[in-house]
């Protein structure tokens, strides 16, 4: 059985890219996340690159994305059953 990741590579030009195509500004999306707007703003800068576990779900179903669209290339995704 595959472990969850302790943190999510992400790619911060993938998440600008689907918050804008949702229509979303940062504070919308921070606040569907749980997180900061300055933290997502260091994110889509690339300034942070890794997520926890629990933010990076809830991003990736706010902006209704998959793994491979906001994962960063060389980031492997956990195996799901």
């Amino acid at each position: 059985m595959a472990q969850t990741p302790t943190t999510f590579e992400v790619d911060g030009t993938a998440i600008c890219t689907k918050r804008m195509q949702a229509g979303m500004e940062v504070n919308q999306l921070a606040d569907l996340v749980g997180i900061t707007p300055n933290y997502l703003r260091k994110l889509e800068r690339g300034a942070r690159k890794h997520m926890s576990p629990k933010p990076y779900i809830r991003l990736r179903a706010a902006l209704q994305a998959t793994d491979d669209e906001l994962l960063a290339s060389n980031s492997n995704p956990p195996e799901r059953k």
